[in-house]
């Protein structure tokens, strides 16, 4: 693939925009689609396969969005489709139980050992609202923990300090969430145990879960500190609080059994999605036993949803997380080898520019924080250069690599990314610092 910066016709791309603003807002049915923090207009996906995603002007991409994240095998891949189309023969949905959960929750379990019961629903957002309250109720508590920076969908109580698109906007948190709401969620610092601590002394008795994404995406990729995680399991367990692990975007990316294999972690809930439904809405909350038991037919806490299980989405799930289990030596070691090429291969073109980088990485997820110093909280992301990332994003675009439209967003890759991609993202990025 080129990497010139000839000028790219958006033409089509711009009609379908300007038709969309007449009945979203924005434009987008989700905000960072919109590219407003990094300037310009967005490009119309037409179509993708393998690596590659192609506007509505035929341009042709290597994306490195891969539908924020769950693309882990590349754009239709065929046993996804395959599993689609097979089970869309028999109806799209039922709004009844079928076989499919099952197997797809057995597949589950054998990855993540901590969960011992599971409900299926639509979206992070559903499962990460539902799982907290399963931990008040469990707990008798009101009161949460949050790390600021981190994004756990967008229910009224988890929009403080949150991270993704909050923080690409530089929205405090969100007009229409109560304050009586907003003030049972407590904000802090991610990778500092102290303040954890101190909370925990300010609010005995009080403190119903930590939720955390155990490798921050949604601020961009930020590692936990050594040791931090299990810190956290420990404060929990002695205050008799529960910990929730948010895996929607490290679940099957960074190791097959997720952050809790990689860190020997275990949670009392765990949440997931993406990856779980092969690229189709769904999400997962799941953990003990004894608080799942506790969810309506069983128990006193009620959460439903229609479509939650619904056998398309099981289906690709099953494709996907059934292809991981049986290839996962030679995926995740593809996967750990070429996104260690592409991150540091970015980032040393970067230094031959004189560009001030920092970059984390935690498997095939990675930034490229525009910040000379080291990024371990959102504060230090924050300090991050957000306009030279939107003029890196708008190169980098220019010469056929298509980013997350946001400094403070994870990047991802898959199987499909292979040596030419990976040689044509470093020789673009040559070419962007260049011309920066």
């Amino acid at each position: 693939m080129s990497t010139k910066a000839a000028p790219l016709v958006h033409a089509r791309s711009h009609v379908l925009q300007q038709r969309a603003e007449r009945y979203f807002p924005g434009g987008v049915n989700s905000p960072v689609r919109a590219f407003r923090a990094v300037g310009g207009a967005p490009p119309f996906v037409e179509r993708a396969e393998g690596a590659f995603v192609v506007d509505a002007d035929g341009n042709r991409y290597i994306d490195y969005v891969g539908s924020w994240g769950p693309m882990i095998l590349g754009h239709a891949f065929p046993p996804v489709v395959e599993a689609i189309e097979r089970a869309a023969r028999n109806s799209a949905s039922f709004g009844a139980s079928t076989a499919s959960e099952a197997d797809l929750a057995e597949r589950i379990v054998a990855c993540y050992p901590a969960i011992e019961k599971m409900r299926f629903v639509s979206s992070g957002t559903e499962a990460t609202m539902s799982a907290i309250r399963l931990a008040r109720a469990a707990t008798g508590r009101k009161i949460i923990i949050k790390f600021e920076g981190c994004y756990h969908g967008h229910a009224d109580g988890l929009l403080v300090k949150a991270g993704s698109g909050v923080a690409t906007f530089g929205i405090p948190g969100s007009a229409g969430v109560p304050e009586e709401i907003a003030a049972l969620t407590h904000a802090l610092p991610y990778n500092d145990v102290a303040a954890v601590e101190s909370a925990f002394d300010a609010r005995p008795n009080t403190i119903a879960a930590v939720i955390l994404e155990p490798v921050v995406g949604n601020a961009g990729c930020i590692p936990p500190a050594p040791g931090y995680l299990h810190a956290l399991r420990e404060l929990t367990t002695r205050e008799g609080a529960l910990l929730i692990v948010d895996e929607v975007m490290t679940g099957f990316r960074v190791a097959l059994g997720g952050a809790c294999e990689l860190y020997s972690l275990d949670p009392d809930l765990i949440t997931l999605g993406k990856i779980v439904g092969g690229g189709l809405p769904v999400g997962v909350f799941g953990g003990k036993q004894k608080y799942m038991d506790m969810l309506a037919p069983l128990g006193p806490v009620y959460q439903a949803g229609t479509l939650s299980g619904n056998p398309l989405a099981m289906a690709a799930g099953l494709a996907t997380v059934g292809y991981l289990q049986e290839h996962a030596v030679e995926v995740y070691a593809r996967l750990e080898s070429t996104a260690r090429a592409v991150a540091e291969g970015v980032a040393a073109e970067g230094e031959k520019a004189g560009v001030a980088l920092t970059t984390n990485r935690v498997g095939a997820m990675w930034t490229w924080f525009f910040n000379e110093d080291p990024v371990a909280n959102y504060d230090d992301a924050a300090e991050s250069d957000t306009a030279e990332f939107g003029r890196f994003h708008r190169a980098m675009l220019d010469r056929g690599v298509w980013l997350p439209p946001s400094q403070f967003e994870a990047a991802f890759l898959g199987t499909a990314h292979g040596d030419a991609e990976v040689h044509a993202t470093i020789e673009a990025a040559k070419e962007a610092f260049r011309a920066a």
